[in-house]
């Protein structure tokens, strides 16, 4: 039936003015309207609208965040995948018309092609374990279906959200299974980033290979080394990040699809499980499998620990290489001054050509973000209960975004950022010419304890080592010469 009601609630979500997400329980729409019941009793729906009753009253229920499912494509698009294996696989086994099942396998690849995205207006916070997402889900994909076979939206004769999309399904496998499955489209995005910047780093340590410096231990002088050496160091650990976060994804890839409620496969045919796996596998690509113990699988969240603690590992040491770098280009003048990050904005409304690390210091806030994501995956996993953990919503919230803004940080650091600098070789040479540190590598030769006295005499009286060893007799101008060669010093060669 098509209604005409009152003012419609806005979808342009005011965190400040809950009515302004439909907050007032018997707030109406304006334009025509579609009336859907459910068990609760009825409710008016934009008739538009290809979501329903279920998605009307969690706009009403969870008016939290201003993030929208639609504002997690990948979220979006494992949804729809796992909608669309369900579909195939109760096909195979004969429990869902194969007309139906074609028709949903239809509309799932088009949502996954990005159709329909703006009709995912649930914010991703909710409580029900996910309940919300996955009816929207089945709604929207119910009702493009009717649409696509003449029938006017919310006519579920024809094609029903829970006894046909959601056949053989449970919110506590679906939901699960989807957002791992996110998880796995978001490291794949970030490693192809995180590569990248891994790569930069590499470019710019073998441009610097010659570049002798000064290396630094407890913010003091120590001993020699290479640019190049110190920038393929940060390269050599993103390189280890990589492979941790790679080795997450075959993790990711065991569901409890077929679990159904608590992980008994209650309502679901018991070919149903593999059949499942086997299409989900099929249309993904990946190495889906199905838990050995679907009870255990049901309500662990083992997993999204991990995920989220190797992101946090990878999140803190990129931001501790962006510590040095603000450290190495602080100055210009009064500063270490080592190198040069390209300028990328004025840095002051007062102090005239003053230029901030503003691409290290973004990134630096991604690693607080995601270090707080962590502490928020944990606390939300510890508080799962029996058969069921009701918090993955917010799991999956901060996982999703710790993923998405680590992938734009690693990509903004590398283009806007390590490309182009430069290294301020002029003041690095004077440095190690200046140093007293380079008497380390005379120990061999002369001994600890000479060695520190000429260590302390070359403080005090500002003289270079090399004159204060050959006027001490301990070694001639060649041999300190040899000895202190940039490929000795730096342990790089010959």
């Amino acid at each position: 039936m098509v209604h005409t009601t009152g003012p419609a609630p806005s979808f342009g979500f005011n965190d400040d003015d809950p009515t302004e997400f439909g907050l007032e329980a018997n707030r109406g729409y304006d334009g025509p309207t579609r009336t859907e019941h459910d068990s609760l009793g009825s409710m008016e729906v934009p008739v538009d609208a290809y979501w329903g009753i279920h998605t009307a009253r969690a706009l009403q229920n969870f008016p939290i965040t201003r993030r929208a499912l639609s504002n997690y494509p990948d979220l979006v698009r494992a949804l729809v995948r796992v909608k669309h294996a369900a579909a195939l696989a109760n096909k195979e086994i004969g429990v869902l018309e194969p007309a139906k099942a074609d028709l949903i396998v239809e509309v799932c690849e088009e949502i996954f092609s990005g159709m329909l995205h703006d009709q995912f207006v649930l914010g991703v916070l909710q409580g029900g374990a996910g309940t919300s997402t996955n009816m929207s889900t089945n709604e929207i994909i119910a009702n493009r279906c009717l649409e696509k076979i003449g029938h006017v939206k919310g006519d579920y004769q024809h094609m029903h959200p829970i006894d046909d999309v959601n056949r053989s399904q449970s919110t506590n496998d679906t939901y699960p299974t989807s957002i791992k499955l996110a998880m796995v489209y978001g490291l794949q995005k970030l490693l192809v980033e995180h590569d990248l910047l891994t790569k930069a780093f590499d470019a710019k340590g073998d441009e610097f290979a010659h570049i002798m410096k000064i290396g630094r231990t407890q913010m003091q002088d120590a001993v020699p080394m290479t640019l190049g050496q110190e920038f393929h160091g940060w390269g050599t650990t993103m390189r280890e990040d990589q492979d941790r976060l790679s080795e997450i994804i075959p993790w990711l890839c065991e569901t409890n699809l077929g679990a159904t409620a608590i992980g008994t496969g209650i309502t679901a045919d018991p070919g149903y499980a593999k059949a499942a796996a086997k299409h989900l596998a099929a249309i993904t690509g990946l190495p889906v499998s199905t838990a050995p113990d679907l009870i255990e699988a049901t309500s662990d969240t083992g997993i999204f620990m991990t995920v989220s603690g190797t992101l946090k590992r990878a999140a803190v040491k990129l931001s501790k290489i962006c510590n040095d770098l603000r450290l190495l280009s602080s100055g210009p003048q009064a500063g270490f001054g080592e190198i040069r990050l390209p300028a990328k904005q004025a840095g002051s409304s007062i102090m005239p050509g003053k230029v901030n690390p503003v691409i290290p210091e973004v990134v630096n806030q991604v690693a607080y973000a995601v270090i707080g994501a962590d502490a928020t995956v944990t606390a939300a996993s510890e508080a799962g209960q029996l058969q069921l953990n009701a918090f993955e919503p917010v799991i999956a919230s901060s996982i999703l975004q710790s993923l998405a803004w680590m992938t734009n940080a690693c990509r903004t650091l590398r283009i806007n950022c390590v490309d182009g600098i430069e290294a301020n070789e002029d003041r690095l040479a004077a440095m190690v010419a200046s140093s007293v540190g380079v008497i380390t590598a005379l120990i061999p030769v002369i001994g600890y304890e000479e060695a520190a006295n000429l260590a302390k005499k070359a403080l005090a009286t500002g003289a270079p080592i090399r004159e204060l060893v050959v006027e001490a007799g301990l070694m001639s101008f060649d041999e300190v010469d040899a000895a202190l060669s940039p490929e000795k010093l730096s342990n790089s060669g010959g």
